[in-house]
Order: structure tokens, then C-alpha cells, then sequence
């Protein structure tokens, strides 16, 4: 009983993980949308605009990048070219795709502490709309790159085989791409 114990409670982590990080990113979207439409409104129908609504905006669409990429690696919808690793056999493949994903790994542990370096660089100074200290929005340089390696360290053993998770509507419909009704 206790030998799977570690297995499953992986699983629920990164469950749980994976549904915050589409409930956040989700939010945010939605978030980011309303502050559009309200400016757009404003701008064209009251004329004027709202500054922060513009600033939240692109700040939002940063953060939904970065919080994002550890879906997309997930469902295998980041750029790559597998060109070379298509022809490569499986024992290989597996082995060139550890070593590329330990150097991933690798890469953004460096944006983690690097991240954390410019976000106190930022904190003496004050974004234009919002008047917030820059080293908020640039949180989401080690945030994003540490939920990424995190996602990255979960998905491991799944990315080196390629076998990608199915986005969730079409998990929800049943259907891949390609497939209708």
C-alpha cells in the first residue's frame, strides 16, 4: 500500500497544479478581455482612455505567456523542429530528448535567479499608469520560468516519449484535430 503512495500523490500535485494553472491563466484571459473591451469602448465611443486598463492589459498578457508555457509544453504546442528527432530510433530519441529537456531545466533555473535579480532592480523604480513598483510585474520572469520547470520536472518521462496530453477541450468533446462529429 504505502510503495504507490508516492505515484498518486504526483498524480494529485500535478493535477492540482495543472488546474490552477489553467483556472490563473483562464482568469487572467478574462481579466485581460474586459479591460480591452472597456477601452476600446471608452477610446472610441467616449474619447478617452483608460491608462491603467492598457497597462494591467500588457502586463496580464506577459503573465499569461509565461504561465501558459508549461500547458503548451504539456500538449506539445511549443515551437521545435523535429526534423532530425523524427528520424532518429526511439532509444536515441529518448536519450536526445533527456539531454535537451535537462538543459531546458537548466535554462530556466538561470531565469529563475536571474529573474529574481531584475525584479529587485525594478522594485526602486515605478510602472507609468499604475505607479506600482516595476519588480510586481517583473515577478513573472522566476515565477513563470520556476512554474515551468516545475511543470517540466512533472511531465518529464511523458515529454522525452512524446506523449503529449490532449487539450482539455478536446478531452472534454472526445475529438482530436483533424476529427469532426
Amino acid at each position: 500500500m504505502g510503495g504507490d503512495s508516492h505515484p498518486r500523490a504526483l498524480g494529485r500535485l500535478d493535477a492540482t497544479l495543472v488546474g490552477v494553472n489553467r483556472f490563473c491563466v483562464g482568469v487572467m484571459l478574462g481579466v485581460m478581455f474586459v479591460l480591452v473591451f472597456a477601452n476600446v469602448v471608452t477610446r472610441y465611443c467616449l474619447g478617452f482612455s483608460i491608462a491603467a486598463a492598457e497597462e494591467i492589459s500588457t502586463f496580464l498578457m506577459i503573465w499569461i505567456t509565461y504561465l501558459g508555457a508549461g500547458l503548451a509544453l504539456r500538449e506539445g504546442k511549443l515551437a521545435s523542429i523535429d526534423a532530425i528527432q523524427d528520424r532518429l530510433p526511439s532509444w536515441l530519441l529518448k536519450t536526445l530528448r533527456s539531454l535537451l529537456g535537462l538543459i531546458s531545466m537548466v535554462f530556466f533555473g538561470l531565469l529563475v535567479f536571474y529573474g529574481i535579480r531584475f525584479v529587485s532592480l525594478g522594485w526602486s523604480q515605478e510602472t507609468f499608469a499604475l505607479m506600482i513598483p516595476r519588480g510586481i510585474p517583473y515577478l513573472v520572469l522566476p515565477a513563470g520560468a520556476m512554474l515551468f520547470v516545475l511543470h517540466f520536472v512533472l511531465f518529464f518521462g511523458r515529454w522525452t516519449r512524446r506523449d503529449w496530453e490532449r487539450p482539455q477541450a478536446q478531452q472534454d468533446t472526445g475529438f482530436t484535430q483533424g476529427e469532426g462529429p
